[in-house]
């Protein structure tokens, strides 16, 4: 199966009442595209990273009583997991396509990553390009630019608030015509990630 884009149906899963029945449509309509998506970009990003890089779809599988609110895709180096290591996320929220970098707060040197960004602060500001978008909380949604935004005020609480996370990347509106063209929309995710690709290297260094 190729990815062909996504679909209101998509987006309307995150409305449905009940964590099976929501989970039976995640299962059913996002996730097998999620596989393709990971079939058409783990080469590539394996490629790019210089390592190996391996596809980790979220079961959800701690949930008990409330329905997930959003889900995704990862890519790590790690076969295990991806949660404790820098990795790239595609996701669905009910109103918009997320395609991030991600620093969360379960990596166990999370303080080492925000103090390298810190080091290169300037060459974080010069690699991302302004209308990327920026998350300090993956649970929650963000609508903060990457040009509004002082950098050195998020870094710091990366570092200093066990909670505060570091997301960067791009956000697509429910609408947008590249999301309904498969296509389109990996070709923006591979453009994505060449941009950041660096980052990512540069963040790793000799942690991985």
């Amino acid at each position: 199966m190729s990815f062909k884009g996504f679909t209101q149906a998509d987006f309307e899963t995150f409305h449905i009442d009940g964590l099976d029945e929501r989970m039976a449509a995640i299962r059913k309509r996002i996730q097998p595209k999620f596989k393709a998506i990971g079939d058409e970009l783990a080469d590539y990003l394996t490629e790019k990273a210089g390592h190996d890089m391996y596809i980790h779809i979220a079961k959800h599988a701690r949930r008990t009583v409330n329905p997930p609110n959003d889900t995704w895709m990862a890519f790590s180096y790690n076969k295990r997991g991806y949660k404790k290591h820098p990795h790239f996320q595609i996701g669905l929220w009910d109103d918009r396509v997320f395609v991030w970098l991600a620093y969360i707060y379960e990596l166990p040197n999370k303080q080492a990553y925000a103090r390298t960004f810190l080091e290169h602060e300037e060459t974080l500001a010069d690699i991302i390009p302004q209308d990327y978008d920026v998350s300090m909380n993956h649970m929650k949604k963000s609508n903060e630019k990457w040009a509004d935004i002082h950098l050195r005020e998020k870094l710091e609480r990366f570092l200093k608030v066990k909670s505060a996370e570091f997301l960067v990347g791009k956000q697509f509106a429910m609408g947008d015509p590249i999301l309904q063209d498969g296509e389109a929309f990996i070709n923006e995710v591979k453009a994505i990630y060449d941009t950041l690709i660096p980052v990512y290297q540069l963040s790793l260094g000799e942690k991985k």
